[in-house]
């Protein structure tokens, strides 16, 4: 039996035009992102996640070219990809209605919850 875990996470909703037999690809290309360069994560609003990277060029290549693929097929997230100081962060920006697939990806990059305080 195989299962589609980027639709068994709630990862992508009816609005993603990547074909179904793509999605898990790209869940494991966000996972391995995270395995390789995630350094910390925030929620500072229910509607916008910060993921920071470790820093370098390739991390931050890397980042860019996974976010304008994801954004190619969800074109809801709007993906800001700061470089300052010798740092580097993606942030992450849902409309409200899309914050389900925001928490999602908050789980994957293995934080223990899904939102901000209430």
């Amino acid at each position: 039996m195989t299962h589609d875990i980027a639709l068994d996470l709630g990862w992508a909703p009816s609005a993603c035009t990547l074909p179904t037999a793509e999605q898990p690809l790209r869940v494991a290309e966000f996972d391995a992102l995270f395995a390789d360069a995630l350094r910390g994560v925030a929620r500072p609003e229910h509607t916008r996640l910060r993921l920071d990277l470790a820093f370098s060029p390739d991390n931050a290549a890397r980042a860019a070219e996974l976010a304008a693929r994801e954004n190619g097929c969800c074109s809801f997230f709007t993906f800001t990809l700061t470089i300052a100081g010798g740092g580097l962060a993606l942030e992450v920006t849902v409309p409200a209605e899309q914050t389900d697939v925001l928490d999602v990806l908050q789980a994957r990059a293995g934080t223990p919850e899904a939102g901000p305080p209430a």
